[in-house]
């Protein structure tokens, strides 16, 4: 009896990692076989509808559907074999048989025993659509001739591969039933091996176009990234000329930065899916192991040759935006900078002009208190002169009016500025 040992609770993701490593395994293939690759784009909407088109054609043979989160199924279907997955982007429906004519491998398909109108229904638009038989080889190497004759008299390229085990052959053109070839010649290899085999030389073909599409938009945005570099060379060089303005030059720049972000954010997923493809073509080239055969290119020199001046070209556009972002960024940090500085200055210039205001201000209001306290002290002393006249009037003749006012004003006047001075002083205190 196995002894369990109590361990810490299993992180949510532990068995879905540990599991990882052995989604997707290769179809063990009976040879010879025929084979017929269809990978679909799909987006996220028509990847549910693809799981219940998937799940009617088990209902119509009887086979029990994959779970509803399953990314890949294999399946007997009375006289074929059905291999479905779904990737990030696309999936792929492959079907084999072993019914085939060594003479005319390619005259009746593994497609053809599909159900028709099952096959109208399926979601998606096709990217890649592709042919493949793997055929019992003699000892003796398959003149060009007779390569060339499953090619429609198209130049092959191929190689030994899986160290010799099977000679593979293709032209990487689009025949006129829409489909690409593969044919591999059977030297020694084993059922997992073939399914290997065959499945790698599928991916070759399914990531080489899916790392191509984004050299249309390379194309598309190469004389885009042009023109900005030279309206920023435009806007930098006036930034450099003593009266420009910078107002002006900085609403320039910012709309100049709104348009290559819009870019940048519209293609940058493109370009590194097309990066993260072509490593994948790089690997399965090297996992397939060619062995050159005198006389024809293998993939491996063929798609290199062909692939990389692509790729390279949505690399350089990429990183282009990338670099004209960052100089977009310098430059407008330097312009924000020199605006900053211009509006400390006029900010500098008007608290200036403010606290002349302020000082000519402040003695004007000195000024207005003074005669303030020279009004109210005539106020007082003309309130005094008519009491003390009031009293004279009475008959107090030693109270003269004139004497006593005249004699007032000085003390009146100081004792009034006394008063107007702390009244400020109270006044600042609560301030």
């Amino acid at each position: 009896m196995t002894k369990l040992f109590p361990i810490p609770a299993n992180h949510s993701l532990r068995f879905s990692l540990h599991n990882e490593i052995h989604a997707r395994p290769p179809v063990p293939l009976k040879l010879p076989v025929s084979a017929s690759h269809l990978a679909l784009t799909v987006n996220e909407q028509e990847k549910a509808q693809e799981r219940l088109h998937l799940a009617s054609l088990c209902q119509r043979y009887g086979v029990n559907p994959p779970p509803i989160d399953a990314s890949h199924f294999i399946a007997s279907f009375d006289n074929f074999l059905f291999h479905w997955e779904q990737h990030g982007e696309f999936s792929t429906y492959c079907f084999y048989v072993n019914t085939i004519d060594s003479n005319e491998p390619f005259a009746k398909p593994a497609l053809s025993i599909a159900p028709i109108d099952w096959l109208d229904k399926l979601v998606g638009h096709t990217i890649v659509a592709a042919h493949a038989v793997i055929l019992p080889s003699n000892d003796q190497q398959p003149s060009t001739e007779n390569i060339t004759h499953y090619f429609e008299g198209n130049t092959a390229v191929g190689a030994k591969m899986t160290g010799g085990d099977a000679l593979a052959f293709t032209d990487f053109r689009i025949h006129n039933d829409g489909f690409t070839r593969f044919v591999i010649f059977d030297k020694k290899l084993q059922s997992q091996q073939a399914g290997r085999l065959l499945q790698r030389l599928f991916e070759i073909e399914i990531y080489r176009v899916m790392a191509l599409l984004a050299f249309p938009i390379s194309q598309e945005l190469a004389p885009k990234v042009s023109q900005y570099e030279q309206r920023l060379s435009q806007i930098t060089t006036t930034m450099a000329l003593p009266d420009c303005d910078d107002g002006l030059l900085l609403d320039q720049m910012t709309r100049l930065a709104a348009e290559v972000e819009s870019h940048i954010s519209h293609s940058q997923f493109r370009f590194g899916a097309a990066e993260a493809y072509y490593k994948i073509v790089e690997q399965r080239i090297t996992d397939i192991r060619e062995e050159k055969i005198q006389g024809i290119q293998t993939t491996g020199e063929f798609l290199t040759k062909r692939m990389q001046p692509a790729i390279s070209s949505c690399k350089s556009t990429s990183k282009r935006f990338r670099l004209l972002s960052e100089r977009i960024s310098n430059a407008s940090q330097l312009l924000r900078t020199r605006v900053d500085i211009s509006i400390e200055q006029q900010n500098q210039a008007l608290l200036t002009s403010m606290d002349k205001r302020a000082k000519i201000q402040l003695r004007f209001q000195e000024t207005v208190e003074g005669l303030s306290i020279v009004a109210i002290t005539t106020y007082i002393i003309s309130l005094l002169h008519s009491s003390v006249k009031a009293v004279h009037t009475l008959g107090y003749q030693e109270f003269h009016p004139d004497v006593i006012s005249g004699i007032a004003i000085p003390f009146v006047l100081i004792i009034v500025a006394i008063s107007v001075r702390r009244l400020h002083k109270v006044i600042k205190k609560i301030d």
